[in-house]
């Protein structure tokens, strides 16, 4: 008997949609238990497409009760205040009615309307030691609902950063969930269970979620979609990525994303600087992240904090996923993007970028 390869290819797709939306989400068994405490950043997908990406993001933890002296009050903190995570006593959030999770939280994830979903990643992490002391067996398993739908097991499928200090026990996860966001599209994602300590210590707690949808459209504009991950740690000084084989117009819109762990609100020094080609280096901000404070503990688009999502604190005490607008870098278009993360001591898991390419 010969098989057609489109329809061999079609059986496949059908196969891994039935195991995603069945409650099985499997990476391979030698992914599951490997770490190390820095990954090297890479590129975990590109494309030229006409279309863009898309973004859902929520923090899995948040304050109960200020602990130092002269810091804003809990709920004030978490409507923007510059509180810290290390100011307060900090405890999971759990939105959802299943006694078995211990945290879960939600955020929408917009997809336009007739758009393909080509690629889709979660990333997770926390910190593990505050109050108490998570076992790290768990970092690499979390739970994901699709709009509509049940808890399903999502386990790593790469490398799980993990890196143990004298104030934190950090770690970062991610997982492809392609075909279940392919096949679930826009609306309410629920991701719980995520392996953060709660308690209070000088650190303080963080964690969260994003997650990244590229897709297509024919309406949409042409450009370039890159998606980069791993997990550095500024210690004080410059994560630098390089972005390469790009073919932005002079004066292309654009939008880069990051994920951050332990950014503060008030910090000093904590910059976004991108280098077009040989040019200069230009400092993003906006409204949302200061261009000297850009890892806050905040979830916003183009300097707007994001509101879709439960709950939806401003200050999210410890955890960064934000889209800005890359255009200022774009001036003169181009081929090759350095991107220099700089100051304080936050740590980076993602990096997302869209930018218009020449006509």
């Amino acid at each position: 008997m010969r098989f057609h390869p489109r329809r061999v290819g079609r059986v496949v797709l059908c196969v891994l949609a039935a195991l995603a939306l069945s409650g099985i989400i499997q990476a391979p068994a030698s992914a599951q238990f490997s770490s190390a405490p820095s990954v090297p950043f890479s590129e975990r997908y590109r494309a030229q497409l006409h279309g863009g990406v898309s973004r859902a993001a929520n923090a899995a933890i948040t304050c109960v009760e200020q602990v130092v002296p002269g810091a804003p009050a809990c709920p004030a903190a978490q409507r923007g205040a510059a509180g810290r995570n290390g100011d307060y006593r900090m405890f999971y959030t759990d939105i959802d009615d299943d006694p078995n999770t211990y945290n879960s939280t939600s955020a929408e994830l917009r997809i336009p309307d007739g758009a393909r979903v080509t690629y889709a990643r979660l990333y997770w992490g926390g910190n593990l030691r505050v109050g108490e002391q998570k076992p790290h067996a768990d970092n690499g398993r979390v739970l994901i609902a699709e709009p509509g739908g049940r808890y399903k097991v999502l386990r790593a499928d790469s490398v799980v950063g993990h890196r143990v200090t004298d104030h934190d026990d950090a770690f970062t996860a991610s997982a492809d969930v392609t075909e279940l966001v392919r096949w679930s599209r826009s609306g309410e994602w629920t991701v719980a269970d995520i392996n953060v300590a709660m308690g209070h210590s000088e650190a303080g707690a963080w964690g969260g979620w994003t997650l990244v949808a590229a897709w297509e459209h024919a309406d949409a504009p042409l450009r370039d979609v890159v998606i980069q991950d791993g997990f550095r740690s500024t210690d004080g000084g410059e994560i630098r990525l390089d972005i390469g084989g790009l073919n932005a117009a002079p004066g292309a819109d654009g939008r880069i994303g990051f994920v951050g762990y332990d950014g503060d609100r008030g910090s000093s020094g904590e910059t976004l600087a991108v280098t077009a080609d040989r040019r200069a280096p230009v400092l993003l901000s906006d409204d949302a992240n200061p261009a000297g404070n850009v890892m806050n503990s905040t979830i916003s688009e183009l300097g707007v904090p994001v509101t879709s999502r439960t709950p939806a604190h401003h200050n999210t005490l410890g955890y960064d996923s934000d889209v800005m607008d890359l255009t200022p870098a774009l001036t003169g278009g181009a081929e090759r993007l350095s991107v220099g993360f700089g100051g304080g001591g936050y740590h980076l898991g993602a990096v997302f970028l869209q930018a218009d390419v020449r006509g």
